[in-house]
């Protein structure tokens, strides 16, 4: 199986976790994107959803889903997201996509995360994968030394030769060089840098399940009994 196919066996299991009747949390990404194509099948159970981005939003209301404001869903039933790296504790890197900050929020009000993965996402130990830092920018080049100080070498993300823009209206640094050997550690660290706005490290909104598209089937990784954040 090719790699899409392993994502789009992981999207559809997870069509499995979705409650009827209740509002959901959604991520960002191309697995995800998979698993929104999926919903139209159980389109009638989704009263609504909660999206972490505007490209999710559009491809949900393309499914004529209701997309509704975060502030306005209350506790959402269950988050479903990917994940650029994801560890034995559930920990992840994510924001591949640039969406981590929403992804975060989203993942913070929902009873329950469960990531979508293919096999090539699961790691020892995080960082192999450059981290996202979503940055203000006029802080860019400070929090960049920081991180080499820490061995980090941080990139600031372009598109088309200029900065990223998030839908936040803020910037990205890459970060390569990094073992994340404590990812709740480092998570809290960053988060209280000046002009951070989030790391994406999800130590703190972990995943709870992992379903993992491989040739032999989708494999659950069950993280509830894992360390979770104090």
């Amino acid at each position: 199986m090719t790699q899409d196919e392993l994502k789009t066996q992981a999207a559809r299991a997870a069509l499995d976790y979705v409650p009827g009747g209740e509002v959901i949390g959604v991520g960002t990404g191309s697995t995800v994107n998979k698993f929104i194509d999926a919903l139209a099948l159980i389109r009638d159970r989704v009263p609504g959803a909660v999206s972490s981005s505007e490209a999710s939003t559009a491809r949900l209301k393309a499914l004529g889903i209701a997309v509704l404001d975060c502030n306005e869903a209350g506790e959402l039933a269950v988050y479903i997201d990917g994940a650029d790296e994801i560890d034995p504790h559930g920990y992840m890197i994510k924001g591949g996509g640039g969406a981590l900050t929403r992804e975060k929020i989203v993942a913070a009000q929902a009873r329950r995360f469960v990531c979508i993965a293919d096999a090539s996402k699961l790691v020892e130990t995080l960082g192999a994968f450059p981290l996202p830092v979503e940055v203000i920018p006029m802080a860019a080049n400070r929090i960049a030394r920081q991180f080499a100080r820490m061995g980090g070498q941080a990139v600031l993300r372009l598109r088309d030769g200029r900065p990223f823009v998030t839908d936040n209206g803020q910037h990205i640094l890459d970060v390569s060089g990094l073992r994340i050997a404590d990812p709740l550690g480092l998570e809290t660290e960053v988060n209280q840098w000046p002009g951070v706005v989030t790391v994406g490290i999800f130590a703190r909104q972990k995943a709870g399940l992992c379903l993992v598209g491989r040739e032999q089937g989708i494999r659950v990784l069950d993280y509830t009994s894992s360390p979770k954040a104090g």
